[in-house]
């Protein structure tokens, strides 16, 4: 079944870049939305129960790539709106289910770092904070929040990720950057908006209401995987984009074109093999994730560990890829297009917390504390 959406995503590819290429750093035009919604890509990993398709991890990073390929900022909003949304289908009760189901799958958005917090209200809470990052903001229906609960009994707080109707966000601008300019990742503010507690859920005891393994595997995996999906699109576009360059073009100073130089060729052949590499290391961590999570109901946190460092490991590589394809390919990576596009989405993305020094930093600490005293005994 898997194969339909990805054929779907494929189909797609033309009328996104056409879009992207007329919208000149402007929000996402709504002809893109409208398409992404009629292919039903926005359902992916969403909960089958509450009208999602909830196919394997894995899919959902090649179906999020073929977007990302296309468009950066379209596969970017894309994996945030299935991740988010995928969230609160399977890890909140039916009595909000209902309600954010109620017209079919929605489109989410939102920043789920706590920078709010939440005061107890009867039987929800009063949410309050400023936000960043809420990248397509502006064609959601719902949007997010995480949260630090007030309590009155001296307990700790709890990180909450709570979810409210989209319009209750006060939008207020502010994403004039360099890449990923049409995510339209605008910042916003809640100010003592009530949110049930039914439409929360606590970062660190999650309860899977329905749906399959995936749904075990928990936030941190489920958003590396997004993150993943657009990473590995938009290096391949840059590649693709090298490729049709060097057919082309014949550099100022060389002997021979470039797809006849011999260091070329060769260069392209070494960024194509780091590119497949760490995709391939990518995909089996989230395989042996989701597999770990099927046979025992729970991740391995060390499996789970490794989702996170696979995804900025791919990131960072994608970026200095990137960086040496524009090298490669001389004036032509100073113009508008695919390429210029992808030099400046991957470094965007680069910025992310899912892409920074934490994941190698908690492995390196892991490896150290598991390392047997004989290192034959490993």
């Amino acid at each position: 079944m898997s194969s339909v959406y990805l054929d779907r995503a494929r189909e797609l590819r033309s009328l996104i870049n056409e879009n992207a290429a007329k919208a000149d750093g402007l929000p996402i035009p709504q002809e893109t939305i409208n398409a992404l919604i009629d292919a039903e890509l926005h359902k992916v990993m969403v909960p089958a129960a509450v009208g999602g398709i909830e196919i394997p991890v894995n899919e959902c990073i090649d179906i999020w790539a073929e977007i990302a390929r296309a468009d950066g900022s379209v596969g970017w909003c894309l994996m945030a709106s299935c991740a988010a949304t995928a969230y609160f289908g399977a890890w909140c009760p039916d009595e909000h289910v209902e309600q954010m189901f109620a017209d079919g799958v929605p489109l989410s958005a939102g920043q789920f770092a706590p920078n709010g917090t939440a005061v107890p209200d009867g039987s929800g809470y009063r949410i309050s904070g400023r936000y960043s990052f809420g990248s397509g903001i502006n064609h959601a229906q719902w949007a997010g929040a995480g949260v630090f609960t007030e309590e009155f009994d001296g307990a700790d707080p709890r990180f909450l990720f709570a979810i409210y109707p989209a319009e209750k966000a006060q939008v207020t601008g502010n994403w004039e950057v360099m890449g990923l300019q049409g995510t339209a990742s605008y910042d916003y503010t809640v100010d003592n908006v009530y949110v049930p507690a039914a439409a929360t859920f606590d970062m660190f005891d999650l309860t899977v209401y329905r749906g399959g393994p995936l749904y075990e595997l928990g936030v941190m995996p489920l958003t590396a995987a997004g993150h993943a999906g657009f990473a590995i699109g938009v290096v391949r576009r840059g590649l693709d984009e090298l490729l049709a360059v060097a057919r082309a073009k014949h550099r100022m100073g060389d002997a021979t074109p470039m797809a006849q130089s011999d260091r070329f060729i060769h260069e392209i052949g070494e960024l194509e093999s780091r590119f497949r590499a760490a995709c391939c290391w990518l995909h089996d961590t989230f395989a042996n994730a989701e597999r770990t999570a099927a046979k025992t109901g729970a991740p391995d946190p060390t499996e789970a560990l490794l989702t996170r460092q696979a995804t900025a490991f791919i990131t960072q590589e994608g970026a200095d890829i990137l960086r040496r394809a524009y090298l490669l390919a001389g004036t032509e990576a100073l113009r508008t297009g695919g390429l210029q596009r992808a030099f400046r989405d991957i470094h965007a993305g680069t910025q992310h917390y899912f892409a920074g020094a934490g994941p190698a930093l908690e492995l390196g600490q892991t490896l150290l504390a598991a390392a047997p005293d004989n290192p034959l005994d490993a």
